[in-house]
């Protein structure tokens, strides 16, 4: 990509271009761009992030639209000119600061620019027809209007209901939002709101977790004295829940099989209090340099890292972990409000060999836990093949127990039941040792957590 004479909207198109034809991921594209066009403005690299992460968010939705009111459809257009529509829609239908006689005017440009003269009159007109009929659209489907893949839909409204999955695929297209976790050794409250107000970013309290922010950050986040300090940790709420819910004590050695990029293995080395061990292992040397970057900034000393096939079974940790953290490779799907582009890189026959990876690692790391020890299972989705199925599995093949999680207080203060039927099943689920956490439902990204005891044979 060329830097010469480039606006934000061909920035934009090229953008686009890589993520809907190529499959390029959208966090990687923008991150490299911004580094590459660093001279320009504030407001020129918000428009690039919002434009790029919008149109690939409704990307869906968009073409359905083009869909009616264009002969050509989206599947036989040009790539260049379906994605230089797709964005121009995007502006259109959400984003009331640009006038939309400038949308189309632009894009015609760009048109011409990208040597389509003989489309202008195309694009010109499938966008001023959009525009004129924007107040009235509506959509026929809840893959449609979401803007989600209709056999991740159907997976859904078989598990959850109709009611259910539509508050799931409102949320995801929430404006997303940054939680951080206070080091609970490093600094104290005040220190951090301190240095917060120093560097003028305001924030709110989070829920359900006391050392928890929700930062208002507009500009680089790596910047603050408080994220080069130590003094706090990027990471969900969700994220948050499985060190907590681990209940770790003070000596404890705990082994997080894939650790990256620290998240969690660093919460637990902060429960500790400067005591015991933590080993935060993953497959990839790049995957280890993103948690030993974490565990230098925050200057933890117990915890370390290792580079480790989690398939791979390790005698040396044989029986040996009070706590062994299996936050394993998914699906996703729970995540998609902040990774738009997951629903469009799996399928349900992914899904499937999800589950058998995810045993398969099960199968190798459960020995890791000593008798009496602690086995927590999780994963950052909302498919039942990978959550609860594989709870049954494990509960079924293995010398496990389920640990009643009504005894962690924060996950017991989580429920949402607006009747005595729903109260039930909320404390039955947790007394069965797991927790589904859903957007729309639960104030944090979808979420699975399940606690198991090695028993004492």
């Amino acid at each position: 990509m060329t830097t010469k004479k480039m606006n934000e909207r061909e920035i934009c198109l090229e953008l686009v271009m890589e993520a809907a034809e190529q499959g390029e991921y959208v966090h990687v594209l923008l991150r490299n761009a911004l580094d590459r066009y660093a001279g320009l403005d504030k407001r020129e690299r918000s428009f690039i992030v919002r434009v790029t992460e919008g149109t690939i968010e409704y990307m869906l939705q968009l073409d359905a639209v083009l869909n009616r009111y264009s002969r050509t459809k989206t599947d036989k257009m040009k790539p260049v000119i379906r994605n230089l529509l797709r964005i121009s829609v995007y502006q259109i239908l959400y984003m009331d600061s640009v006038p939309d006689s400038a949308v189309c005017n632009e894009a015609v440009k760009l048109a011409v620019k990208r040597k389509f003269h003989g489309l202008k009159g195309f694009v010109n007109g499938v966008l001023r027809t959009i525009s004129r009929e924007a107040e009235t659209l509506t959509f026929h489907s809840l893959s449609e209007k979401y803007s989600m893949p209709q056999w991740i839909v159907n997976m859904w409204l078989h598990d959850y209901g109709e009611a259910m999955t539509e508050k799931i695929l409102q949320a995801f297209l929430e404006p997303k939002k940054l939680y951080v976790r206070r080091s609970l050794t490093n600094c104290t409250k005040e220190q951090l709101l301190e240095s917060l107000k120093k560097d003028g970013i305001s924030w709110e309290t989070a829920p359900y977790i006391d050392e928890a922010l929700l930062l208002h950050v507009s500009d680089n986040l790596y910047s603050l004295e408080a994220f080069r300090k130590g003094y706090f940790q990027v990471q969900d709420i969700s994220s948050m829940l499985v060190s907590i819910a681990a209940m770790p004590k003070e000596g404890d050695q705990i082994l997080d099989v894939c650790a990256a990029p620290g998240g969690k293995a660093l919460h637990m080395s902060d429960l500790l209090y400067h005591t015991g061990m933590v080993e935060a292992r993953d497959l990839t040397d790049d995957k280890v340099a993103l948690i030993e970057e974490n565990i230098e900034r925050i200057g933890f000393t117990n915890i370390h890292t290792r580079k480790w096939d989690a398939l791979e079974f390790d005698p040396a940790w044989e029986n040996r972990a009070d706590i062994v953290i299996a936050d394993l490779p998914c699906s996703g799907l729970g995540v998609i409000g902040r990774k738009m582009d997951i629903k469009y890189h799996t399928s349900a026959e992914q899904i499937q060999n999800l589950q058998q990876l995810q045993r398969n690692i099960l199968d190798t790391v459960y020995r890791y836990t000593k008798p009496g020890g602690t086995l927590i299972y999780s994963t950052c989705t909302i498919s039942k093949a990978e959550n609860e199925e594989n709870v049954r599995w494990l509960l079924e093949n293995y010398p496990l127990e389920s640990v009643d999680l009504t005894d962690c207080e924060v996950l017991s203060s989580m429920g949402t039941a607006s009747s005595a039927d729903e109260w039930q099943t909320e404390r039955d689920t947790l007394r069965a040792g797991y927790i589904q956490l859903l957007p729309g439902l639960h104030k944090c990204d979808g979420f699975f957590i399940a606690k198991f005891k090695r028993k004492v044979l």
